[in-house]
């Protein structure tokens, strides 16, 4: 399997104008084949778009200087535009699961730049790595690469840093897991809470994310093109950069740890983007990351060889007793504390509902004593049948 494995490096400035101009270049080269795509009754293939972006555009003096750079970045970018377009009619015929994935849009200036090069177009030399016509750049080696990579990808983020991204090929980790399954019940107070009794609490980020808001005011009553509002645009990715590094950070640790330990893991197959909609919630749930979080889970489970499962979404999970099975029905969210009428256990809602996950996830519900109650009410007798 493929894995990334991605190294920050601090450009000099000699170097910092040549990625510019790379980031240019492939920026106008993938623009340029998009405009021909839209204009013609057919999309060209990705060859003979390279011919007329990049082969022929460099004879013109309005495209000489692409000359000034590596060709490899250059032939990637129309490669990406043609997995682009790929997903979109993919996504058009019902071939591609998930959400709608939009028509390709033109890059801009202000988003994140990246290049990627392929071999030939980079090598590893000792502790630097030399990218084509840019030089040799010395990333902070952080871990050791388990294998040579395959291609580099250069990133340039919205706060001025730099990354080298690398794809190789990793092994499966062959790790003996203490606990045979466990099932995880994600929410908002408490990021996690997992069928075994233990709880993960996110980081905050109240504090950022009131500078954020102050910020973006600010940001809204400055001049367009302005010296200070790029001032404070940068202040505001690099803001943002915190939150989602600190988020990343928790994730990666959690979902290492989960993983490790567990032969089965249970998440349930909640529906983000139509939580988000709830215009109350939906700061407090884009924070969490519950989807980054099964991400992770899914792709490590497949680096330790280890069982992921997703049960439905509309699994009755916090309205059954995990003791006894008795569906008591649907609760409002305010309720934290359960005490079952059947049995007479008194559940913590998170805890009730990661045990009954972990049960549905790995079909142990049938051991339950009450699985065939409905949970319906029975009537109230009237007072002339009393």
């Amino acid at each position: 399997m493929k894995a990334r494995y991605q190294y920050r490096f601090y450009p000099t400035d000699q170097q910092q104008q040549s990625l510019s101009r790379l980031f240019g270049c492939v920026r106008v080269v993938y623009n340029d084949a998009l405009v021909i795509c839209k204009q013609s009754e057919k999309k060209p293939l990705s060859a003979e778009l390279q011919k007329l972006v990049i082969t022929q555009a460099k004879k013109t003096e309005a495209r000489a200087w692409l000359s000034e750079v590596s060709n490899i970045p250059l032939q990637q970018s129309v490669a990406d535009l043609e997995i682009a377009f790929k997903n979109f009619f993919d996504s058009c015929k019902g071939k591609r699961k998930g959400r709608k994935v939009g028509y390709p849009k033109f890059k801009k200036r202000t988003n994140s730049q990246s290049a990627r090069f392929r071999i030939g177009g980079f090598s590893i030399k000792g502790d630097g790595v030399y990218l084509a016509k840019i030089g040799v750049v010395k990333p902070i080696w952080s871990r050791e690469a388990p294998a040579s990579p395959s291609s580099v990808t250069v990133i340039k983020d919205c706060a001025n840093r730099y990354f080298l991204s690398f794809v190789v090929d990793v092994e499966p980790i062959n790790v003996n897991a203490k606990n045979q399954s466990i099932g995880i019940d994600l929410g908002i107070k408490t990021f996690a809470v997992m069928s075994n009794g233990e709880k993960a609490f996110s980081p905050d980020y109240k504090m950022l994310d009131r500078k954020i808001r102050k910020l973006q005011r600010k940001l809204a009553r400055q001049l367009q093109s302005s010296s200070r509002r790029h001032k404070t645009r940068i202040q505001i990715a690099k803001t943002h950069s915190k939150i989602a590094d600190t988020r990343k950070d928790f994730l990666h640790k959690l979902s290492t740890n989960v993983v490790s330990e567990n032969q089965a893991i249970v998440l349930e197959d909640l529906n983000v983007s139509g939580m988000l909609k709830n215009r109350k919630l939906a700061r407090a749930i884009s924070q969490q990351g519950w989807r980054e979080f099964r991400v992770l889970v899914e792709a490590k489970s497949e680096k330790y060889g280890r069982n992921f499962v997703a049960i439905n979404r509309w699994e009755p999970t916090s309205q059954t007793c995990s003791e006894c099975g008795y569906k008591w029905g649907k609760i409002d969210l305010s309720i934290r504390s359960i005490l079952c009428l059947n049995c007479g256990t008194e559940h913590d809602r998170d805890e009730n509902a990661s045990v009954n996950i972990e049960m549905v996830g790995m079909g142990h519900r049938h051991d339950l004593k009450c699985t065939s109650r409905d949970g319906k009410t029975t009537k109230v007798a009237r007072p002339n049948e009393a």
